[in-house]
């Protein structure tokens, strides 16, 4: 029972250091987490609905998983395929092609909820 919690917790530790070095080490990361931040202070100042927070936080995930995903199949690249090679070249443009999706879905719900909170503001 012991051995279950530590491998657990090593499992959680590994997690944790992978999201650190994200924050640590790659800029798009740090401008999606800036991004994030800006809305989430958006979110609060027009008090948007549970509803609304449920979506804006799935997209900010969302974006932040490609962000990820994309730096993890760069690093991997690069490891396994250091010299420039035009399939490596592919893949990487197919993964960041995958961030750049999910930063547009994240514009759109962002427009669709804070558009009408922004105009009746004003």
């Amino acid at each position: 029972m012991v051995l279950k919690d530590k491998k657990r917790w090593i499992g959680f530790s590994f997690a944790w250091n992978g999201l650190i070095e994200a924050v640590k080490s790659e800029r798009n990361f740090q401008i999606h987490i800036v991004i994030a931040f800006i809305v989430i202070v958006f979110g609060i100042f027009f008090q948007i609905s549970r509803l609304e927070w449920g979506i804006i936080i799935l997209v900010i995930g969302l974006v932040l998983v490609s962000e990820m995903i994309n730096s993890t199949v760069e690093k991997l690249l690069d490891y396994l395929k250091p010299d420039i090679h035009p399939t490596a070249k592919v893949i990487k443009d197919i993964a960041a092609g995958s961030v750049l999706i999910a930063a547009i879905i994240a514009v759109i719900i962002g427009l669709i909820v804070f558009i009408p909170k922004i105009n009746a503001f004003l």
